[in-house]
This record gives structure tokens, C-alpha cells and sequence, in this order.
């Protein structure tokens, strides 16, 4: 048999710029980093506000089996200063609600945690004093208020937990994982599903008074918002403005879609839909042969497709 890893890549998102500006922590997709034996056949990423799921059908063109191990590392939760991000449920260690199917059956992945202070591994230190490894959970926070004063003045040295408030300043990493197998020139198809961390604003930042505004230019390079939908911002604006229409705000989610270029060779049949699931909301994303196939869903397919950027997607969503 032969040996090697794979890995679901994710990044997490720059710190908030503003009080009233959410930022969201970028997911992505497999990747398979030791092998050109592996080919994605087919990749079908279906992605909302609410859900994020992706279907990949693999085959191994190798003459033997290929034992492996899967990992899906969660982004970094990061203590302190990004304490603004959108990151899920901050009670669970599954704070994405990360599921996954292979063939079939459901699989119960091995959860890895290892948590950061100062680029020294405190793993072992948080568990001996029972403290939880969530940064934000409340359970962590009431945790560190019981620790001894010594503990609490040791651990503030270090660089584990701010002075005056007990904060935690770690970081945690936290890594999906489970063995599978791809049999030699068989199919093999996983799924999983998760909540994507959405960021988001209180109004449009990107146009003011009808006219672009200082954040356009980055807008119009990573969401690729046009003429057409800058005038469609402007008429939404302009009534809000006199009470004649609902007040937009943003919502924005990224994902990592270059790990699919990994595998042995391109993507065979490749599937994007971006769901806004109101009528009422907008989107702009960059794709190419984007097809609208419903009142909320938009489509891009692709044979060959070799991911060269991630992908960024904005929603102007109506408030009631």
C-alpha cells in the first residue's frame, strides 16, 4: 500500500477594519499534496450565507491502493485583537458544524487541538488548570477567573492571557481528520457540508451618494462589481434614502478554491452555485459563463478547470 496525506486548506480573514464591519474567516476545499496519482473528476460547490457543501467524486489511477489520511483543518481562532470575527458557534469545538460523507457513510472524523501563545505550543498547560481551548467561550472565560494568582501572573508573562482582563491572546488550531482509502482505478466520492463565517457591514461601503466610494477599487477587483451594479447600488441607495425602499447592508464569504489545482491534473467537470436565497438580496462574484438558473441561484460549469484565484462573493442583503 502507499502512504500519503491529504489536507482541506483554509485561511482565516484579515482583522475587522471597523467597529460596525464583521470579518469572516476564508474555508476552502481538498487538496491532495503528495501524489499525482489522485484526479478530481468532479467537483460540485454549492455556497449560501447558511451552508456551504461541496461534492467531489476522486479516482486513483495508480495499479494499487492508496491508504491515506484526510484532514480538515477549522481556520485559526486568534485571540485578542480578532476577537470581531465571524467564526461560528463559540461553545463548540466544531464551530463550523463541519460534517462529512464518504461513499456513502457517514464519518465520525478525530478532532486534533493544539493551542498557540507566542509561538510556543500551551497545549498541555491549558489542560493541566482544565481551562477549555475555546478563545470565546464563556466557559474558558470563567475558567481563567478561577485560576490561582500565580497561575494567572505566570500566564500573563508568557504572553497566554492579557493582564488586565484575563483575555486569552492564544491561538487555536484545530484539525479534522479521519483514514480512508482510494481503491485503484475506482471512484471515490466525499461530501461535506459546513456554516460558512460570514462577515458583513451596517450599510454599502463601497459606494456613497451615489458615487464610488475610497473602497471601490479593491470591491471591483475581488467581487468584480460592474456598471450595471453600481447602478443597481446607487437606485438602492437613493431609496433608502428617501424611505421608499428597505436599507442594504454587505454580507461577504470567501473560499479557498485554488486547492482544487492540487490533484493530478485539472478538474474534470467543475460546478459553482451561488444561492443568495432572497429575491430581494443582490450578489457579485467573479466567474466566467456565470448563467442565472432561478430567482436566487446563479451557475458557473466548466470542463478542465484549473482554479486560479479564490473566490470571493458579495450579497446586498435587504433589511426589513
Amino acid at each position: 500500500m502507499k502512504y500519503f496525506a491529504c489536507l482541506m486548506a483554509l485561511l482565516a480573514a484579515a482583522p475587522a477594519v471597523a467597529n460596525d464591519t464583521t470579518a469572516e474567516l476564508k474555508t476552502g476545499g481538498l487538496t491532495y499534496v503528495e501524489t499525482s496519482e489522485i484526479a478530481m473528476e468532479e467537483e460540485d460547490l454549492r455556497i449560501s450565507r447558511t451552508e456551504i457543501s461541496v461534492d467531489y467524486v476522486f479516482r486513483s489511477s495508480a495499479d494499487t491502493d492508496i491508504d491515506s489520511i484526510i484532514a480538515f483543518p477549522m481556520p485559526d481562532i486568534v485571540g485578542g485583537a480578532q476577537s470581531d470575527i465571524a467564526y461560528g458557534d463559540a461553545e463548540s469545538d466544531n464551530f463550523l458544524g463541519f460534517s462529512v460523507v464518504q461513499d456513502g457513510r457517514r464519518i465520525e472524523p478525530q478532532l486534533q487541538q493544539r493551542v498557540i501563545a507566542q509561538g510556543i505550543d500551551r497545549t498541555e498547560a491549558l489542560l493541566a488548570h482544565a481551562i477549555p481551548l475555546l478563545p470565546y467561550s464563556q466557559r474558558t472565560a470563567a475558567a481563567l477567573e478561577n485560576l490561582a494568582p500565580e497561575v494567572k501572573a505566570e500566564w500573563i508573562a508568557q504572553g497566554i492571557i492579557q493582564g488586565f482582563d484575563l483575555a486569552p491572546m492564544w491561538t487555536l488550531r484545530s484539525v479534522y481528520w479521519w483514514k480512508t482509502r482510494f481503491p485503484a482505478g475506482k471512484p471515490v466520492k466525499v461530501s461535506h457540508r459546513y456554516t460558512p463565517s460570514v462577515g458583513g457591514t451596517v450599510a454599502m461601503s463601497f459606494i456613497g451618494d451615489g458615487k464610488p466610494a475610497a473602497s471601490y477599487e479593491d470591491y471591483a477587483r475581488r467581487y468584480c462589481i460592474d456598471a450595471d451594479f453600481m447602478k443597481t447600488a446607487a437606485r438602492l441607495e437613493a431609496a433608502a434614502a428617501k424611505s421608499a425602499g428597505p436599507h442594504y447592508t454587505e454580507q461577504w464569504l470567501s473560499y479557498i478554491l485554488t486547492t482544487g489545482a492540487n490533484w493530478s491534473g485539472p478538474i474534470k467537470r467543475f460546478r459553482l452555485t451561488i444561492d443568495k436565497q432572497n429575491p430581494r438580496d443582490f450578489v457579485s462574484f467573479c466567474g466566467k459563463g456565470v448563467k442565472k438558473t432561478g430567482p436566487t441561484t446563479f451557475v458557473m460549469e466548466a470542463d478542465d478547470f484549473t482554479p486560479e484565484q479564490e473566490l470571493d462573493v458579495l450579497f446586498l442583503v435587504a433589511g426589513e
